[in-house]
């Protein structure tokens, strides 16, 4: 019997900057989806990638003093390397500068274009370099962009090419009625309000003199592509499409396609790249999951622009990858903004990591080494109800707390039963308290596959071994 088959895609980021915490959260909670997904037994395919042409990294390549090929190929290394840093089980990494995503490009250009969706008109309006877009009046908040406040705008005049979006209003008003279209609900009535009250057709290109570092634009030479209209295409481009059709057939043309993205992606995303695919006759993305914004001191978002990040590598150089995941996947919303602190994160890993879920395992296998023959046998292990219902609405915070609950759970019949106590009066019921506890841990380590792999590697591998750890398997920080 053939496999149902799995896509889901993080957005790619700019590579004008280090990465930082708040695209590890989309990065660790796609790889959660995707991880589920696959022990489910459904073929997945999990893609990710880095966003190299625009205004914004040719102005910082500039700054730099360096050559923007070499400027984005040395960032985009830095993207890859959070593949080990944050023990991430993609498929693919696609890059926007590479010949195949270029080529894919031009053709779904020419798709859009033979539809007769795009046209050329003169065009003037204010510019936000860091948005890569022209912003409304009715969008400023004191004259500023509310999402790159320190940006000055520009007032740009020229000729480009623009989208017509507004020929699919009726489409993607039917496509957005479907509530799986977009989770949380809200976000998906923020879709609805953005296509009937403010939607407009969108620029395409650039001028190749006012900006060279982009897409050519297949029979004009005066003109690049816009970067979002380029970027957007590295959802199907990851496939190898045009070229290579299998792979694209399985996973967007027959499977089931779900999109990560932050909350300030709800009108690229879920209106102007699902316009796009319906002028190009390709099926529309099913499921677009928006998380909100990590927020640090002061619940200011955290920003490249702003100066106040968070370097995952940093963290996971002093704590470890699955603390990161941790922190990311049960103490930040899957869904609204989250504040994030270096003192909350020390707590929480304090409290719920070395005291909690460690020092667990630590007791628990002390006690069945100590007072069990042989290992525990473990029966075939299967989801929780209330684990999967969270999984497959994406709620992944709430399979976290789920989780510790049980994690609660047996630290409670620890302290009520203290087995340890009672195999000097009653050795029979410690052992089976013992035993019982073990499994209980083992159901765990197989809950926490998705969540921290390395970590349920570890608990599975000393139950099966039926050996204590060696040491915590999380270091208390002072």
């Amino acid at each position: 019997m053939k496999k149902h088959s799995f896509y889901i895609t993080t957005t790619i980021p700019y590579v004008n900057a280090d990465p930082h915490i708040g695209f590890a959260l989309e990065l660790v909670q796609s790889d959660a989806i995707a991880r589920y997904q696959r022990l489910t037994g459904k073929d997945v395919f999990f893609s990710t990638g880095t966003d190299e042409y625009g205004q914004k990294i040719w102005e910082a390549s500039q700054k730099e003093g360096k050559d923007v090929q070499d400027y984005v190929d040395y960032y985009a290394q830095k993207f890859l390397d959070l593949k080990d840093i944050l023990n991430l089980s993609y498929n693919n990494f696609i890059r926007t500068t590479s010949k195949e995503h270029i080529l894919a490009v031009q053709e779904f250009w020419r798709l859009c274009d033979a539809r007769g969706d795009i046209y050329k008109k003169i065009y003037k309006g204010l510019y936000c370099v860091g948005c890569e877009n022209f912003i409304s009046e009715r969008d400023l908040v004191g004259g500023k962009c509310v999402l790159h406040p320190t940006t000055e705008l520009e007032i740009v005049e020229e000729e480009n090419y623009f989208f017509k979006l507004k020929n699919y209003k009726k489409q993607l008003l039917e496509y957005l009625s479907n509530e799986k279209s977009i989770l949380p609900d809200w976000r998906r009535k923020e879709a609805i309000d953005f296509v009937q009250n403010a939607m407009e057709d969108f620029s395409v290109s650039r001028s190749k003199k006012r900006l060279s570092w982009g897409v050519p634009i297949p029979g004009d030479d005066t003109q690049v592509m816009y970067v979002w209209f380029g970027a957007f295409v590295n959802y199907i481009s990851t496939f190898g499409w045009p070229g290579k059709t299998e792979t694209f057939k399985e996973f967007w043309l027959q499977g089931e396609k779900v999109q990560t993205a932050g909350k300030d992606m709800v009108k690229f995303q879920s209106v102007m790249w699902q316009g796009m695919l319906m002028s190009a006759g390709l099926p529309t993305t099913d499921t677009i999951v928006y998380h909100g914004f990590i927020t640090g001191e002061g619940g200011i978002k955290m920003s490249k622009s702003l100066g106040n990040v968070i370097n995952p590598k940093e963290v996971v150089k002093e704590y470890g990858t699955d603390a990161l995941r941790y922190f990311l996947l049960r103490e930040i919303s899957s869904f609204e903004d989250s504040p994030f602190t270096m003192e909350r994160f020390k707590e929480a890993y304090n409290a719920n990591l070395a005291n909690g879920l460690g020092n667990l395992v630590s007791r628990i296998m002390k006690m069945a080494t100590t007072n069990l023959e042989k290992s525990v046998a473990i029966n075939e292990m299967k989801y929780d109800q209330v684990f999967i219902k969270n999984m497959e609405s994406y709620s992944i915070q709430k399979s976290s707390e789920l989780i510790w609950s049980w994690i609660g759970e047996l630290d409670a019949v620890i302290q009520e039963k203290e087995p340890f106590k009672l195999v000097k009066v009653n050795p029979e019921e410690a052992k089976k308290i013992i035993s019982n506890l073990v499994d209980r841990l083992a159901n765990i380590a197989f809950h926490l596959e998705v969540l921290l792999p390395e970590t349920a590697g570890k608990i599975l591998e000393l139950i099966h071994n039926h050996k204590t750890p060696e040491k915590p398997l999380f270091l208390r920080k002072d």
